[in-house]
């Protein structure tokens, strides 16, 4: 019978990272015994990103725990596989159908120190350097903050303004880790998400980012999905 190490769990990055984001998250899972793999998305369209999500799901054999973080939250309520037994949302936008990305992330006032977008001349956002100790990861080290903006990858707009179908977690158990000091996405608008979705909450003082400054509570978390998972299987 499989059990709770033949589980994989799939990391889906958020806007303006890439894998190297969840790099303490794989570290901490491989110290418990579990597998990762974390999906390299290209921030192109939501459409693409659902579609690079699942040629890394294909790959995968046995039951997944798939985690999103940020943007990534709309990317993993997308896809339909059936080897999917639970979802992880890491202060995580989680539409619902017909909902675009822009509409919950816009649904409340931004924090005062939160970044303003808008597109450049091909249609991407970037966040300046300064956005990172300021928004995306002020509890980070200035090295960590400056490794995360050079890394960084753009987000095009028809990635939050595409609206989504009939989300997964109306059909999968979730987990929210709630950032109470994200600066990014707000926190009242974070509880609202996951109140409807009826998700496990685990809210932490931590920020936006905290698969790099608080990994030990994104890793606990998963586990605890894990552990939900494995005595289902």
């Amino acid at each position: 019978m499989p059990s709770e190490n033949d589980i994989t769990i799939v990391l889906a990055h958020g806007a303006w990272a890439d894998g190297s984001s969840w790099e303490k998250i794989i570290r901490g899972l491989r110290a418990k015994g579990l597998k990762s793999v974390a999906a390299p998305l290209p921030l192109t369209a939501l459409t693409d990103d659902v579609a690079a999500l699942d040629r890394v799901i294909e790959r995968v054999r046995g039951p997944i725990v798939l985690v999103g973080h940020a943007y990534a939250g709309a990317v993993i309520g997308q896809t339909r596989s059936e080897k999917i037994k639970a979802l992880v949302y890491v202060a995580a936008l989680a539409p619902d159908e017909g909902e675009t990305v822009a509409d919950v992330f816009y649904r409340a006032a931004p924090h005062q120190a939160a970044p303003q977008l808008a597109p450049d001349a091909n249609g991407l956002v970037w966040l300046p350097e300064e956005a990172f100790p300021a928004a995306f990861a002020p509890h980070a080290s200035a090295e960590e903050q400056a490794v995360l903006f050079a890394v960084q990858r753009p987000i095009a707009l028809s990635c939050i303004t595409t609206k989504v179908g009939r989300p997964l977690w109306k059909d999968r158990p979730s987990w929210f880790l709630l950032a109470e000091a994200d600066r990014m996405i707000v926190p009242e608008t974070q509880r609202l998400m996951a109140e409807r979705m009826k998700a496990t909450v685990r809210s932490h003082a931590v920020d936006h980012t905290p698969s790099v400054t608080a990994p030990h509570l994104v890793v606990d978390m998963i586990l605890e999905a894990v552990r939900a998972v494995g005595t289902s299987l």
